[in-house]
Protein backbone atom coordinates (compact mmCIF):
# COMPACT_ATOMS: atom_id res chain seq x y z
CA UNK A 1 0.00 0.00 0.00
CA UNK A 2 2.83 2.53 0.71
CA UNK A 3 4.05 1.92 -2.99
CA UNK A 4 0.84 2.48 -4.67
CA UNK A 5 1.07 6.36 -4.72
CA UNK A 6 4.35 6.24 -6.17
CA UNK A 7 3.77 3.71 -8.63
CA UNK A 8 0.22 5.74 -9.87
CA UNK A 9 2.75 8.95 -10.08
CA UNK A 10 5.47 6.80 -12.34
CA UNK A 11 2.37 5.40 -14.42
CA UNK A 12 0.97 8.82 -15.17
CA UNK A 13 4.44 10.08 -15.81
CA UNK A 14 4.81 7.56 -18.53
CA UNK A 15 4.60 7.49 -22.37
CA UNK A 16 1.21 7.08 -23.83
CA UNK A 17 1.74 3.80 -25.22
CA UNK A 18 2.38 2.50 -21.76
CA UNK A 19 -1.24 3.23 -20.73
CA UNK A 20 -2.15 0.44 -23.86
CA UNK A 21 -0.37 -2.58 -22.19
CA UNK A 22 -1.77 -5.51 -20.22
CA UNK A 23 1.65 -6.46 -19.00
CA UNK A 24 3.88 -4.20 -17.02
CA UNK A 25 7.42 -4.45 -14.57
CA UNK A 26 7.23 -2.75 -11.62
CA UNK A 27 10.44 -2.58 -9.39
CA UNK A 28 10.89 -0.06 -6.19
CA UNK A 29 13.43 0.06 -3.40
CA UNK A 30 16.19 2.23 -1.90
CA UNK A 31 18.97 0.67 -3.85
CA UNK A 32 17.88 -0.85 -6.76
CA UNK A 33 19.23 -3.55 -9.56
CA UNK A 34 16.95 -4.79 -12.03
CA UNK A 35 18.65 -7.71 -13.62
CA UNK A 36 15.67 -9.31 -15.28
CA UNK A 37 14.98 -8.52 -18.48
CA UNK A 38 11.16 -7.37 -18.75
CA UNK A 39 8.65 -8.17 -21.24
CA UNK A 40 6.91 -5.25 -21.38
CA UNK A 41 6.85 -2.08 -20.15
CA UNK A 42 9.04 -1.11 -16.82
CA UNK A 43 8.66 1.02 -14.06
CA UNK A 44 11.53 1.68 -11.80
CA UNK A 45 12.13 3.89 -8.54
CA UNK A 46 14.93 4.26 -5.93
CA UNK A 47 17.78 6.19 -4.76
CA UNK A 48 20.01 4.10 -6.47
CA UNK A 49 18.51 2.74 -9.88
CA UNK A 50 20.12 0.30 -12.40
CA UNK A 51 18.85 -1.47 -15.23
CA UNK A 52 21.11 -4.17 -16.38
CA UNK A 53 18.49 -6.26 -18.19
CA UNK A 54 16.69 -5.55 -21.48
CA UNK A 55 13.15 -3.66 -21.49
CA UNK A 56 10.86 -5.15 -24.66
CA UNK A 57 8.69 -2.10 -24.31
CA UNK A 58 8.89 1.88 -22.63
CA UNK A 59 11.46 2.32 -19.44
CA UNK A 60 9.95 4.78 -16.90
CA UNK A 61 12.85 5.25 -14.10
CA UNK A 62 13.02 8.04 -11.07
CA UNK A 63 15.65 8.40 -8.96
CA UNK A 64 18.56 10.06 -7.57
CA UNK A 65 20.94 8.03 -9.73
CA UNK A 66 19.92 6.15 -13.12
CA UNK A 67 22.09 4.04 -14.61
CA UNK A 68 21.07 2.53 -18.09
CA UNK A 69 23.05 -0.38 -18.63
CA UNK A 70 21.03 -2.67 -20.86
CA UNK A 71 19.16 -2.11 -24.22
CA UNK A 72 15.26 -0.56 -24.38
CA UNK A 73 13.12 -1.40 -26.75
CA UNK A 74 10.41 1.07 -26.39
CA UNK A 75 10.45 5.09 -25.20
CA UNK A 76 12.69 6.22 -22.00
CA UNK A 77 11.61 8.52 -19.90
CA UNK A 78 14.04 9.51 -17.01
CA UNK A 79 13.70 11.63 -13.71
CA UNK A 80 16.66 12.03 -12.00
CA UNK A 81 19.77 13.65 -10.06
CA UNK A 82 22.03 12.31 -12.23
CA UNK A 83 21.45 10.18 -15.60
CA UNK A 84 23.20 7.81 -17.46
CA UNK A 85 22.11 5.86 -20.39
CA UNK A 86 25.02 3.39 -21.45
CA UNK A 87 22.47 1.02 -23.81
CA UNK A 88 20.85 1.20 -27.01
CA UNK A 89 17.18 2.68 -27.27
CA UNK A 90 14.86 1.99 -29.98
CA UNK A 91 12.19 4.75 -29.46
CA UNK A 92 12.66 8.42 -28.31
CA UNK A 93 14.34 9.60 -24.85
CA UNK A 94 13.06 12.06 -22.55
CA UNK A 95 15.50 13.21 -19.89
CA UNK A 96 15.72 15.63 -17.06
CA UNK A 97 18.31 16.07 -13.87
CA UNK A 98 21.63 17.18 -12.99
CA UNK A 99 23.73 15.58 -14.71
CA UNK A 100 22.70 13.90 -17.74
CA UNK A 101 24.63 11.45 -20.06
CA UNK A 102 23.88 9.73 -23.15
CA UNK A 103 26.79 7.60 -24.65
CA UNK A 104 25.02 5.30 -26.80
CA UNK A 105 22.85 5.90 -29.79
CA UNK A 106 19.68 6.85 -29.41
CA UNK A 107 17.35 5.47 -32.48
CA UNK A 108 14.21 8.28 -32.23
CA UNK A 109 14.69 11.58 -30.63
CA UNK A 110 16.43 12.92 -27.77
CA UNK A 111 14.76 15.50 -25.13
CA UNK A 112 17.28 16.71 -22.32
CA UNK A 113 16.63 19.25 -19.70
CA UNK A 114 19.45 19.88 -17.40
CA UNK A 115 22.28 21.34 -15.81
CA UNK A 116 25.13 19.58 -17.36
CA UNK A 117 24.11 17.51 -21.25
CA UNK A 118 26.54 15.10 -22.91
CA UNK A 119 25.67 13.23 -25.57
CA UNK A 120 27.89 11.16 -27.05
CA UNK A 121 25.59 8.60 -28.71
CA UNK A 122 24.72 10.11 -31.92
CA UNK A 123 20.97 10.19 -31.70
CA UNK A 124 19.13 9.64 -35.22
CA UNK A 125 15.85 11.68 -34.56
CA UNK A 126 15.77 15.59 -33.27
CA UNK A 127 18.09 16.27 -30.61
CA UNK A 128 16.46 19.36 -28.10
CA UNK A 129 18.44 19.67 -24.58
CA UNK A 130 17.88 23.05 -22.58
CA UNK A 131 21.14 22.81 -20.23
CA UNK A 132 23.71 25.10 -17.92
CA UNK A 133 26.45 23.40 -20.04
CA UNK A 134 25.94 21.08 -23.18
CA UNK A 135 28.77 18.91 -25.20
CA UNK A 136 27.77 16.78 -27.98
CA UNK A 137 30.39 14.63 -28.83
CA UNK A 138 29.77 12.42 -31.37
CA UNK A 139 27.14 14.68 -33.82
CA UNK A 140 23.79 13.98 -34.94
CA UNK A 141 21.88 12.59 -37.64
CA UNK A 142 18.96 15.17 -37.45
CA UNK A 143 18.52 18.60 -36.38
CA UNK A 144 19.97 20.11 -33.69
CA UNK A 145 18.34 22.38 -30.75
CA UNK A 146 20.03 23.83 -28.17
CA UNK A 147 19.69 26.43 -25.34
CA UNK A 148 22.62 26.69 -23.30
CA UNK A 149 25.05 28.50 -21.34
CA UNK A 150 27.94 27.18 -22.94
CA UNK A 151 27.71 24.82 -25.88
CA UNK A 152 30.62 22.50 -27.64
CA UNK A 153 29.82 20.91 -30.45
CA UNK A 154 32.01 17.90 -32.19
CA UNK A 155 31.56 15.17 -34.67
CA UNK A 156 29.42 14.92 -37.73
CA UNK A 157 25.77 16.98 -37.79
CA UNK A 158 23.95 15.35 -40.70
CA UNK A 159 21.33 18.12 -40.58
CA UNK A 160 20.78 21.59 -39.08
CA UNK A 161 22.51 23.06 -35.83
CA UNK A 162 20.61 25.98 -34.47
CA UNK A 163 21.84 27.35 -30.67
CA UNK A 164 21.03 30.44 -27.91
CA UNK A 165 23.68 30.64 -25.72
CA UNK A 166 24.40 33.01 -22.96
CA UNK A 167 28.06 31.94 -23.17
CA UNK A 168 30.55 30.50 -25.29
CA UNK A 169 30.41 28.33 -28.10
CA UNK A 170 32.72 26.21 -29.51
CA UNK A 171 33.26 23.42 -32.27
CA UNK A 172 35.73 20.79 -32.14
CA UNK A 173 38.85 20.61 -35.24
CA UNK A 174 37.09 18.40 -37.86
CA UNK A 175 33.49 19.23 -36.60
CA UNK A 176 31.30 18.87 -39.83
CA UNK A 177 27.65 20.75 -40.03
CA UNK A 178 25.65 19.53 -43.33
CA UNK A 179 22.95 21.53 -42.46
CA UNK A 180 23.11 25.47 -41.45
CA UNK A 181 24.60 26.80 -38.46
CA UNK A 182 21.95 29.44 -36.53
CA UNK A 183 23.23 31.07 -33.36
CA UNK A 184 22.77 33.52 -31.08
CA UNK A 185 25.03 34.55 -28.43
CA UNK A 186 27.18 37.92 -26.74
CA UNK A 187 29.99 37.18 -29.17
CA UNK A 188 30.94 34.66 -32.34
CA UNK A 189 31.97 31.05 -32.41
CA UNK A 190 34.85 29.76 -32.01
CA UNK A 191 35.28 27.69 -35.47
CA UNK A 192 38.62 26.55 -36.20
CA UNK A 193 40.02 26.35 -39.59
CA UNK A 194 39.56 22.37 -40.07
CA UNK A 195 35.79 22.64 -38.73
CA UNK A 196 33.51 22.73 -41.87
CA UNK A 197 29.72 24.22 -41.99
CA UNK A 198 28.14 23.17 -46.02
CA UNK A 199 25.41 25.36 -44.61
CA UNK A 200 25.01 28.74 -44.25
CA UNK A 201 26.07 30.60 -41.20
CA UNK A 202 23.49 32.58 -39.16
CA UNK A 203 24.77 34.84 -36.05
CA UNK A 204 22.78 36.98 -34.33
CA UNK A 205 24.86 39.05 -31.45
CA UNK A 206 23.05 39.65 -28.19
CA UNK A 207 23.29 40.33 -24.81
CA UNK A 208 21.78 39.56 -21.73
CA UNK A 209 23.34 42.46 -19.89
CA UNK A 210 21.07 44.90 -19.17
CA UNK A 211 21.18 48.62 -20.38
CA UNK A 212 21.69 51.96 -18.22
CA UNK A 213 18.28 52.27 -17.66
CA UNK A 214 17.11 48.77 -16.82
CA UNK A 215 20.55 48.98 -14.60
CA UNK A 216 19.38 52.10 -13.12
CA UNK A 217 15.61 50.41 -12.30
CA UNK A 218 16.87 47.53 -11.06
CA UNK A 219 19.08 49.57 -8.61
CA UNK A 220 16.27 51.00 -7.10
CA UNK A 221 14.12 48.56 -7.16
CA UNK A 222 16.77 46.91 -5.17
CA UNK A 223 16.97 49.46 -2.68
CA UNK A 224 13.09 49.93 -2.48
CA UNK A 225 13.19 46.17 -1.55
CA UNK A 226 16.09 46.09 1.08
CA UNK A 227 14.04 49.71 2.78
CA UNK A 228 11.07 47.71 3.12
CA UNK A 229 12.39 44.93 4.50
CA UNK A 230 14.26 46.48 6.87
CA UNK A 231 11.90 48.26 7.99
CA UNK A 232 9.05 45.58 8.23
CA UNK A 233 11.97 43.65 10.31
CA UNK A 234 12.24 46.49 12.66
CA UNK A 235 8.62 47.02 12.80
CA UNK A 236 8.45 42.75 13.95
CA UNK A 237 10.89 43.05 16.70
CA UNK A 238 10.13 46.19 18.13
CA UNK A 239 6.30 44.69 18.30
CA UNK A 240 7.95 41.15 19.97
CA UNK A 241 9.81 43.35 22.26
CA UNK A 242 6.96 45.72 23.45
CA UNK A 243 4.73 42.38 23.70
CA UNK A 244 7.39 39.96 25.46
CA UNK A 245 8.50 42.62 28.28
CA UNK A 246 6.29 45.15 28.56
CA UNK A 247 7.35 45.78 32.13
CA UNK A 248 10.63 46.27 30.91
CA UNK A 249 9.60 49.05 28.04
CA UNK A 250 7.45 50.81 30.72
CA UNK A 251 10.06 50.96 33.16
CA UNK A 252 12.43 52.35 30.17
CA UNK A 253 10.07 55.19 29.12
CA UNK A 254 8.69 55.80 32.90
CA UNK A 255 12.97 56.99 33.92
CA UNK A 256 13.08 58.75 30.62
CA UNK A 257 10.24 60.95 31.68
CA UNK A 258 10.57 61.35 35.49
CA UNK A 259 14.57 61.57 35.11
CA UNK A 260 16.10 64.73 35.61
CA UNK A 261 17.48 66.69 32.97
CA UNK A 262 21.40 65.93 34.18
CA UNK A 263 20.42 62.40 34.28
CA UNK A 264 18.96 62.56 31.09
CA UNK A 265 22.27 63.92 29.46
CA UNK A 266 24.65 61.79 31.94
CA UNK A 267 22.57 58.86 30.17
CA UNK A 268 23.35 60.66 26.14
CA UNK A 269 27.08 60.91 26.93
CA UNK A 270 27.17 57.24 28.59
CA UNK A 271 25.78 56.10 25.29
CA UNK A 272 27.86 57.95 23.37
CA UNK A 273 30.86 57.09 25.35
CA UNK A 274 30.47 53.03 24.72
CA UNK A 275 29.48 53.88 21.39
CA UNK A 276 32.40 55.50 20.48
CA UNK A 277 35.17 53.77 22.84
CA UNK A 278 34.20 50.33 22.63
CA UNK A 279 35.77 49.76 18.59
CA UNK A 280 38.76 51.74 19.64
CA UNK A 281 38.85 49.01 22.13
CA UNK A 282 37.89 46.55 19.99
CA UNK A 283 40.61 47.21 17.44
CA UNK A 284 43.97 47.15 20.30
CA UNK A 285 42.70 43.83 21.18
CA UNK A 286 42.89 42.14 17.85
CA UNK A 287 46.69 43.61 17.79
CA UNK A 288 47.59 41.24 20.59
CA UNK A 289 47.31 37.45 20.12
CA UNK A 290 45.90 36.33 23.36
CA UNK A 291 42.72 39.32 22.80
CA UNK A 292 41.44 38.24 19.37
CA UNK A 293 38.42 35.42 21.39
CA UNK A 294 37.85 38.74 23.96
CA UNK A 295 37.14 41.14 21.03
CA UNK A 296 35.47 38.99 18.63
CA UNK A 297 32.71 38.55 21.98
CA UNK A 298 32.94 42.19 22.48
CA UNK A 299 32.33 43.01 19.07
CA UNK A 300 29.29 40.24 19.38
CA UNK A 301 28.43 42.50 22.41
CA UNK A 302 28.82 45.46 20.98
CA UNK A 303 26.43 44.90 17.83
CA UNK A 304 24.11 43.71 20.40
CA UNK A 305 23.63 46.77 22.45
CA UNK A 306 22.96 48.99 18.93
CA UNK A 307 20.29 46.33 17.49
CA UNK A 308 18.94 46.34 21.27
CA UNK A 309 19.04 50.10 21.41
CA UNK A 310 17.63 50.70 17.84
CA UNK A 311 14.32 48.60 18.78
CA UNK A 312 13.94 50.46 22.09
CA UNK A 313 14.35 53.67 20.70
CA UNK A 314 11.17 52.92 18.72
CA UNK A 315 9.19 51.29 21.68
CA UNK A 316 10.46 54.72 23.46
CA UNK A 317 8.78 56.62 20.85
CA UNK A 318 5.90 54.95 20.76
CA UNK A 319 5.42 54.37 24.47
CA UNK A 320 5.68 58.00 25.03
CA UNK A 321 3.34 58.80 22.75
CA UNK A 322 0.60 56.54 23.92
CA UNK A 323 1.25 57.91 27.86
CA UNK A 324 1.12 61.55 25.58
CA UNK A 325 -2.00 61.67 23.52
CA UNK A 326 -4.01 58.43 25.34
CA UNK A 327 -2.47 58.88 28.95
CA UNK A 328 -1.81 55.52 29.32
CA UNK A 329 1.16 54.37 30.87
CA UNK A 330 0.82 50.52 29.66
CA UNK A 331 3.12 49.62 27.16
CA UNK A 332 1.31 47.21 23.99
CA UNK A 333 3.15 45.80 21.32
CA UNK A 334 1.46 48.04 19.01
CA UNK A 335 3.10 50.65 20.67
CA UNK A 336 6.17 49.80 19.56
CA UNK A 337 5.24 48.69 16.23
CA UNK A 338 4.01 52.68 15.42
CA UNK A 339 6.99 54.15 17.33
CA UNK A 340 9.45 51.82 15.21
CA UNK A 341 7.27 53.31 12.29
CA UNK A 342 7.83 56.74 13.04
CA UNK A 343 11.35 56.35 13.59
CA UNK A 344 11.34 54.61 10.25
CA UNK A 345 9.86 57.57 8.65
CA UNK A 346 12.14 60.02 10.49
CA UNK A 347 15.40 58.27 9.51
CA UNK A 348 14.28 59.13 5.86
CA UNK A 349 14.53 62.43 6.02
CA UNK A 350 17.80 63.66 4.50
CA UNK A 351 20.84 64.57 7.42
CA UNK A 352 18.81 65.88 10.33
CA UNK A 353 16.48 62.73 10.26
CA UNK A 354 19.38 60.49 10.44
CA UNK A 355 20.93 62.75 13.39
CA UNK A 356 17.58 62.58 15.38
CA UNK A 357 17.59 59.04 15.26
CA UNK A 358 21.45 58.82 16.19
CA UNK A 359 20.84 60.45 19.32
CA UNK A 360 17.74 59.01 20.54
CA UNK A 361 19.61 55.74 20.02
CA UNK A 362 22.47 56.97 21.88
CA UNK A 363 20.23 58.19 24.30
CA UNK A 364 18.56 54.79 24.51
CA UNK A 365 22.05 52.59 24.71
CA UNK A 366 22.86 54.99 27.76
CA UNK A 367 19.65 54.28 29.34
CA UNK A 368 19.94 50.67 28.90
CA UNK A 369 23.31 50.59 30.71
CA UNK A 370 22.01 52.05 33.35
CA UNK A 371 19.22 49.61 33.99
CA UNK A 372 21.32 47.02 33.24
CA UNK A 373 24.37 48.66 36.29
CA UNK A 374 21.29 48.96 38.56
CA UNK A 375 19.99 45.29 38.00
CA UNK A 376 23.79 43.80 38.19
CA UNK A 377 24.30 46.23 41.44
CA UNK A 378 20.96 46.76 42.83
CA UNK A 379 21.71 49.19 45.46
CA UNK A 380 20.23 48.14 48.91
CA UNK A 381 19.01 51.64 51.81
CA UNK A 382 21.42 51.12 54.45
CA UNK A 383 19.20 50.43 57.83
CA UNK A 384 20.29 52.72 60.67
Amino acid sequence: MQRLPLILAIALLSPASAVAAQAATFSVGQSLVVASSSPENAYVAGATAVIAAPVAGDLTALGGSIVIAAPVAGDELLLGGSVHSRAYVSGDVRVAGASIEISEQVAGDLTAVGLSVTDSGRVAGNLFVIAGNATVDNGARGPVTIYANNVALKGDFAGDVAIVSSGHISLAPGTTIHGTLTYQSPEPASIPDSARILGSVTYQSVSYLPDAETSRFLLLASIGFFLIARILGALILAGLFAGLFPDFAKRLITKAWTARRRSLLLSFFLGFAIVVATPVVIGLLVLTFVGVGLAMLLLILYLLLLLVALVYAGILLGGSLARKLLKREAVRWHDGVIGMAVLSLVALVPVVGMLLVLILILFVAGLLLQTLYHFLFPHEPSVS
